[in-house]
């Protein structure tokens, strides 16, 4: 027997309780995880709560991302004993993910723990910081250099955007962290490193086709109307790497920073990321992240304190990263 946050839902009432299970109870998959950490991402604060559709099926064990040892393998690539991670692959929405002391999956979704990691340290940087990492990179494989200019990390506050501050301003960026707690966050953005606070409600305007131009870089975690103006305010042939959704789906923006500056706007997806992508961005964010992230940008749960953590996650009332020991 062991300890899992089960989800059900009666009447499109979604329900979040601490259940004893056994491992006969889990999906199918090839590899067994003695699961040690997992963290609340966003994406599990809106399945949790029931806010957004994003389980399907229930009962539902949440949780996007773990990190663990293998116990039981019938695939040649991992061994009992192997320390693992897994992110994404629709674990924790489709198939049962993270929030529980066993998880049994796939072993195409795993990749082995990174030298220098543990399990607390993956989950600490978990799907957010992958995410982060994957947008930093994108930025520089399309030509961003620290002498290039300013770059723009909006929903700094959150997990991605703590990330990504974090590892932009550790490569010798000047960064500008845009958030809507600026007040009780500033503090914090600036010991990860960002050079300057803004206050989101400047970018909530509607925004000009182009206006002045300042960023070099940008990483997205919100969308919408904050989208469109760092967009209209790109710098020729600035780059943008778009990561989230959290401010909604629409770009209400137009052509013109794409034909008249050379803007780029790329997509990052790390649900789906390939093995052959994913193992080095696990690698590069390891060596990339200074200690003082660990110290300053995450906080300890545990199971039972998820659905709560949960509830001000959905409501933006959560700051970095938030890991769940199991």
């Amino acid at each position: 027997m062991f300890d899992a946050l089960l989800l059900t839902q009666k009447e499109k009432v979604t329900f979040a309780e601490v259940k004893q299970l056994n491992e006969a109870d889990l999906p199918e998959g090839n590899v067994l995880i003695d699961v040690e950490y997992s963290s609340l991402n966003y994406k599990d604060g809106l399945a949790i709560t029931g806010t957004g559709r994003i389980i399907r099926q229930f009962p539902m064990v949440p949780g996007i991302d773990f990190a663990g040892v293998v116990c039981e393998s019938a695939d040649p690539r991992y061994h009992v004993g192997d320390h693992v991670i897994l992110t994404g692959w629709g674990v924790g929405e489709t198939h049962w993910g993270g929030m529980a002391k066993k998880a049994r999956v796939n072993a195409d979704w795993l990749v082995p723990m990174p030298h220098g990691c543990d399990a607390a340290k993956a989950m600490m940087i978990g799907t957010a910081g992958l995410t982060a990492m994957l947008c930093v990179q994108a930025l520089e494989e399309a030509g961003l250099r620290p002498q290039n200019g300013e770059v723009l990390v909006t929903g700094a506050s959150g997990g991605v955007g703590s990330v990504a501050v974090t590892l932009l301003a550790n490569a010798g960026y000047r960064v500008v962290a845009c958030t809507g707690r600026a007040n009780q966050n500033a503090l914090l953005l600036k010991d990860l490193g960002a050079a300057e606070i803004m206050d989101r409600m400047d970018f909530e305007e509607e925004a000009k086709p182009l206006e002045t131009q300042r960023w070099a870089g940008v990483i997205d975690t919100v969308g919408n109307k904050i989208l469109a103006k760092a967009l209209a305010q790109m710098q020729y042939n600035g780059v943008v790497a778009a990561c989230g959704l959290a401010g909604g789906f629409s770009l209400p923006t137009t052509v013109m920073p794409f034909i008249l500056r050379g803007v780029k706007l790329i997509g990052i997806d790390s649900v789906f990321c390939p093995f052959s992508k994913r193992k080095p961005a696990w690698e590069a964010v390891i060596k990339r992240l200074p200690e003082h992230y660990y110290q300053n940008a995450c906080q300890l749960i545990t199971l039972s304190e998820v659905p709560s953590f949960a509830d001000k996650i959905v409501k933006g009332q959560v700051t970095g990263r938030v890991l769940v020991s199991l």
